[in-house]
């Protein structure tokens, strides 16, 4: 007869606190897509400590246009993020820029690592070309800083710049903080962007990006019994159809549930969690390593009987089904 196991030996834990990880910057998986923090796995999902994404880019204002003198643009008030800081920028109406000594050269309005407005000249060519770095091109700009427009410019003849030559496109000729949008992964603490990053600044590496996070603190809840992870279900339906049947299938997530025992229900630090969104885990075994995590909002049920222990059923309303770990 096959041997079968209880989970008489399980433990569930719950975040009970977190640890502050404060703004650094994120690591290119390689693919200019994911992004991912060194050595912080799991991200707090609790009201006041969900993660701070901050890609570097321009947040608002910014606005490049012609300038009244020859060869300048002018540049409005602006504020951006830099290196993960909100960062506000004066206005310029006389930004120099450079002439091509032959025909063409594109020219990209940056503002620095330090919040400076400043002018990264391309290499000059014979024609317009959309590589970076080459003749004619735009320029590679500086890790750190971020480009906000481009100015092409196909004559040596000083002149006033018209709006003609200032290309301000979102994701091509000016970055933004907030485009491409991300998804943020909790469970492995990493960022998926909807499309590639550019690959704009030098040494070909994307715009930087910076998190400041908050890593979950578990602690055991004891005594409980009866866990359900939160965990897809699916079913068939079907049509009937001349000849036959058409079927269909639909999936949808459910709820965790547990049930804990309590001393009188109110001055738990735990019960002192009810509607927040936390990490829990299960170890079906204690004194082993694998286990389940899942994340969702924590609702509690209390029943207060006059001839038995006090309890809690409670929920885990999650978003996603719980994750097996096993290392």
């Amino acid at each position: 007869m096959a041997k079968t196991n209880s989970a008489a030996n399980a433990k569930l834990q719950y975040e009970a606190g977190q640890e502050y990880n404060a703004m650094a910057a994120m690591t290119d998986s390689g693919d200019h897509k994911i992004f991912a923090l060194s050595g912080v796995f799991l991200w707090s999902q609790r009201s006041g400590y969900e993660p701070e994404v901050r890609p570097d880019g321009l947040a608002t204002g910014g606005a490049v246009t012609p300038g009244s003198s020859n060869n300048t643009v002018s540049v409005a008030a602006l504020s951006c993020y830099l290196a993960g800081v909100l960062t506000t920028v004066g206005a310029d109406s006389e930004v120099a820029i450079s002439r091509p000594s032959s025909t063409h050269n594109i020219s990209s309005v940056t503002i620095n690592s330090s919040g400076v407005i400043t002018v990264v000249t391309g290499t000059d060519g014979t024609s317009f070309s959309a590589t970076r770095g080459a003749a004619g091109g735009p320029p590679l700009i500086p890790v750190g800083s971020i480009e906000i427009a481009q100015v092409k410019l196909s004559s040596a003849t000083s002149g006033l710049i018209t709006a003609a030559e200032i290309f301000q496109i979102i994701g091509t000729t000016c970055e933004r903080w907030d485009y491409p949008v991300w998804n943020e992964d909790p469970f492995n603490g990493e960022i998926t962007f909807a499309s590639a990053l550019p690959a704009s600044h030098t040494g070909s590496v994307t715009k930087s990006i910076y998190a400041q996070v908050y890593e979950p603190l578990f602690t055991d809840l004891e005594p409980v019994m009866d866990f359900v992870p939160p965990e897809n279900s699916h079913s068939v339906s079907s049509t009937q159809v001349y000849g036959g049947t058409v079927g269909s299938s639909s999936m949808s997530l459910g709820q965790g549930s547990f049930k804990t025992f309590l001393k009188d229900g109110i001055s738990e630090s735990f019960i002192s969690l009810k509607d927040e969104t936390l990490f829990f885990k299960f170890f079906p075994d204690r004194n082993k390593s694998p286990y389940l995590i899942c994340n969702g909002k924590l609702g509690i049920s209390r029943t207060y009987p006059a001839g038995d222990n006090i309890s809690a059923a409670c929920t885990i309303s999650a978003t996603e089904a719980a994750v097996e770990v096993t290392a």
